[in-house]
């Protein structure tokens, strides 16, 4: 970290003690120490910390901002923030104003931090190798104009963000120009635009969080090798709602997530060289939703189950492989008992077809005409797209 002291101390700050200011003890500390904050109120406007220092609140004492400040600006590596709670950062429109605001920094750990009414959160710029763990940040999002996002790291690598709860704000956690990093465990939920949203960042994972009831799941955008595993994406409606919105993203891996209960489960423009591969999609309005753009992808051991559609495309052509996967919707037979149907199945039904051409037409959906024009369409596809077909459908959903 470029930085070693064999003698650091500790400090306490509390109401009664010779220190009882935050700032005082930053002033005085030397670089390593730690500062221990006591349970209390303290309203000391933006308190700056330009050292290696550790600081950890008992009983979380209340940092309250007062509206006008940051609580903490760190502008050193090697901090740690911990135990504290943080109250009051209030909207800006000419700066990204935060709870926690970190500079250009290495080896940062914010942790255990319980964040209410802030404008953003916690908010990383330029910075490296740094942990975002346990923290709770609960926002009073109306418009999003006027929010931040919860977790916002601009330009960084080598970032961890995990088990964190993010709820109420922009977006739930947002990378732009942020590589080689985790989102582990995470929850984010009633978030107005994204649970979680990528922009120009690359070989990222995100495993093993929830996306719920937000204005989308989570957005990747611009972004290439991207690893999206056993995640939950549920209950995103409404009428540009998404589990998981794909654009321009290529060399990515889609395994062991859940998509229910969203308009539509993911939604794909531009994508590239994408594995699709054990997941479920039950009870969406759209499982799939794949544009004539996005080619060489592969659909493979996921289950299809009560879904309004399947898959819909705005393309006559397929350039992607969708094998042996579970459909609710087959009626075939399997009569050499390999496990597989005999016949294919076509998962695109000419309404769904007709639906990415004309929208409104969705007030047919329940009509035995629409039932006719479906069983017609896939006994002679004509409009839909032949070749985009399950030739080795499970007879059996597979077991999760």
């Amino acid at each position: 970290m470029g930085w070693v002291n064999c003698v650091s101390q500790s400090v306490t700050v509390c109401s009664d003690c010779e220190i009882r200011s935050i700032n005082e003890a930053i002033a005085g500390a030397e670089r390593g120490d730690t500062i221990v904050v006591s349970k209390g109120t303290y309203q000391e406007g933006n308190i700056l910390i330009e050292q290696p220092l550790v600081l950890i609140g008992e009983d979380y004492p209340l940092i309250d901002a007062q509206v006008e400040n940051e609580a903490f600006t760190i502008t050193c590596d090697s901090v740690t923030i911990s135990g504290f709670r943080i109250e009051n950062v209030g909207t800006s429109y000419i700066e990204d104003r935060a709870a926690i605001k970190i500079e250009n920094c290495t080896g940062c750990q914010i942790l255990d931090n319980q964040l209410f009414d802030t404008f953003f959160g916690i908010h990383f710029n330029r910075s490296r190798h740094s942990v975002i763990r346990g923290n709770s940040i609960v926002g009073k999002a109306e418009q999003e104009m006027s929010s931040g996002n919860a977790i916002h790291l601009w330009y960084c690598q080598n970032m961890v963000i995990e088990n964190n709860t993010a709820l109420t704000h922009r977006d739930g956690i947002y990378l732009e120009f942020v590589d080689s990093s985790t989102v582990i465990g995470n929850h984010s939920e009633n978030n107005l635009r994204y649970g979680l949203h990528f922009m120009y960042s690359d070989d990222d994972e995100y495993r093993n969080n929830t996306f719920r009831s937000n204005g989308a799941g989570v957005a990747v955008m611009f972004s290439d090798r991207i690893k999206m595993i056993g995640n939950v994406f549920e209950n995103n409606w409404g009428t540009a709602a998404y589990g998981l919105l794909l654009k321009e993203i290529r060399d990515s891996e889609i395994f062991d997530n859940t998509f229910s209960n969203n308009t539509i489960g993911i939604y794909g423009e531009s994508a590239i060289r994408i594995n699709f591969l054990r997941n479920n999609f039950t009870s969406n309005g759209w499982a799939l939703r794949i544009l004539g753009s996005c080619t060489d992808n592969v659909v493979t051991e996921n289950n299809f189950v009560s879904n309004t559609f399947d898959i819909t495309t705005n393309s006559s052509k397929n350039e992607n492989i969708y094998d042996k996967n579970y459909w609710s919707g087959y009626t075939g037979y399997d009569l050499d008992h390999d496990g597989y149907g005999d016949i294919p199945y076509r998962p695109v039904s000419l309404f769904s077809f007709i639906i990415s051409r004309s929208p409104t037409s969705i007030v047919l959906l329940r009509s035995l005409f629409i039932d006719i024009l479906n069983y017609a369409e896939k006994v002679a596809p004509v409009l839909t797209p032949e070749s985009l077909a399950d030739n080795q459908p499970s007879i059996k959903p597979f077991d999760r």
